[in-house]
């Protein structure tokens, strides 16, 4: 028989404070005002429901209307991962590039800057930034999303961001902890397996969320990777021993000694829900330490917060999780929420809107094996295109022919992907230059190192065209190639902004 429920118990109202879940549309549904009344602390937002700043200041008046002490969360990392620019590309450059320049003063500057735009539109809890060490670069996930491949960078670039962001009143969630780096295997997808021992675990993936811990990052978001050597059976979303164990352990422990909100990555997520479902997932998850679960990138919905809401609620009534376990997660919550509102109430930081292009700029590395002379007339993109993943989605336009095009009116541009590339590369190639003409080409690639059908298209392309112009969009791990190569560090619209004034020598 199913447990009857009573909406306005204690226990209901912490099982819904713990949850972050998203909607559909552009203004707030009534099941979610309503459930707002009865306790629901979090509501998370996609780029689905972002159309205008000022959309999206409206929508979250609407929110705070009825919860004023309401964590209103987004995954904006800036960079190849955005949601307040979704449909047109970032302002801002991703972690790599700002790695890249190695200036920890202009990564606070940035995150500060992408912090204040969040306050303004009523957003007051980021998941960002991805303090993950990019130690394999054959991962299909982090990529440009890291800082870079060296823990003491990644650490001291992830301590300035959080600084900034949270000057801006915005509450920084540093993830994927304990280091999604190491990993060939999207856990959107399945669930990845880091075999490194517990010495590298130390002295590399946790380096970084050392200094976040010190730098005061009101929040950790767990990955969904299962590391043996911290826990052989369970993934560090739900197991105790790497939540609880390791995360909130004092220094004196072995522990990072953090005190603030634990936040899971997407429960939906296949590494989670295809072996434990949602229901089993969240009630495993707050049993191991988490606070806080994230839901809604792709169930967003009443039912799926009404399910895991009854599956905690039963999970306490059952035995299997703690009462006192549930209210202190559930008091995490609220009292970020009521830190987000005291910070807010706070002086504004002072707009920069320039510091996103100076960045892009800075990041951009520029190797001609012979002199280069820009582009004066249309250019001729051949965009190399591999699937987007998950976290970056493929709503977000990306490469250089949009501002290419700005600046050289006529040019033109031909998305190639495998598929094209399967029927040879001789064809291909034979079809782009007869679409190019007299045109200068530029090839645009991304994670060039990661595809090898992009690496022999693009290779015999430069046999039959020496002088192609190369962009790499993605991580720069290929040796450079192309007259003159440009290496962005990220996909971001700013980044294609910085390189196409390279290309053109013109200043926008």
């Amino acid at each position: 028989m199913a447990t009857v429920i009573r909406p306005t118990d204690a226990l209901t109202r912490d099982a819904l404070a713990v949850l972050q879940p998203g909607f559909t549309g552009t203004t707030a549904p009534d099941w979610l005002l309503r459930r707002l009344d009865e306790g629901l602390a979090c509501v998370a937002l996609f780029g689905r429901n972002v159309h205008s700043p000022e959309q999206l200041a409206a929508l979250t008046g609407q929110l705070h209307g009825v919860r004023d002490e309401l964590l209103i969360a987004i995954d904006e990392e800036g960079g190849d991962v955005t949601r307040l620019e979704v449909r047109g590309g970032s302002s801002f450059p991703g972690n790599l590039a700002l790695g890249a320049v190695d200036d920890t003063a202009l990564t606070r500057d940035v995150a500060r800057e992408l912090g204040r735009r969040l306050a303004d539109c009523g957003i007051n809890l980021n998941w960002a930034p991805s303090a993950d060490v990019n130690s394999n670069p054959a991962n299909p996930v982090i990529g440009v999303r890291s800082f870079g491949a060296d823990p003491a960078l990644v650490a001291r670039h992830t301590a300035a961001y959080v600084e900034g962001l949270q000057s801006a009143g915005v509450a920084a969630c540093t993830k994927h902890f304990p280091g999604h780096g190491d990993t060939a295997v999207d856990s959107h997808h399945d669930l990845p397996r880091i075999t490194a021992d517990l010495t590298t675990l130390r002295e590399r993936e946790l380096v970084p969320f050392r200094a976040a811990v010190a730098a005061g990052t009101r929040a950790v978001m767990s990955a969904h990777i299962l590391l043996p050597a911290l826990d052989p059976e369970r993934p560090a979303t739900l197991s105790p021993g790497t939540l609880h164990g390791l995360l909130r352990a004092p220094a004196t422990e072995g522990g990072l000694g953090f005190d603030g909100l634990i936040v899971t990555d997407g429960i939906e997520m296949r590494a989670i829900s295809a072996t434990y479902g949602i229901e089993r997932g969240s009630v495993l998850a707050l049993a191991a330490g988490a606070d806080a679960i994230c839901v809604g990138g792709g169930l967003a919905d009443e039912d799926t917060v009404l399910r895991l809401r009854d599956a905690l609620v039963r999970a306490v009534r059952e035995g299997e999780l703690p009462e006192e376990r549930l209210a202190d997660a559930a008091a995490r919550v609220r009292a970020l929420a009521h830190w987000t509102r005291v910070a807010g109430a706070a002086e504004g930081a002072a707009p920069a809107p320039g510091i996103g292009l100076t960045a892009a700029r800075r990041a951009l590395r520029l190797t001609s094996a012979t002199p280069h002379q820009p582009l004066t007339t249309p250019a001729y993109v051949a965009a190399f295109t591999p699937l987007a993943n998950i976290a970056v989605g493929d709503e977000t336009p990306w490469g250089v022919a949009a501002e290419l095009t700005r600046l050289l009116p006529g040019t033109e541009t031909a998305t190639v992907g495998a598929e094209d590339a399967a029927a040879g590369t001789g064809p291909l190639v034979d079809t782009l230059l007869t679409a190019a003409g007299d045109r200068p080409i530029v090839a645009v690639v991304r994670d060039l190192h990661r595809h090898p059908w992009m690496a022999d298209a693009l290779r015999a392309l430069l046999t039959a065209r020496p002088h192609t112009a190369v962009v790499e969009m993605g991580v720069p791990q290929a040796p450079p190639r192309g007259t003159p190569h440009l290496a962005t560090h990220g996909a971001a619209r700013i980044c294609a902004q910085a390189a196409a004034e390279a290309l053109t020598g013109q200043a926008s």
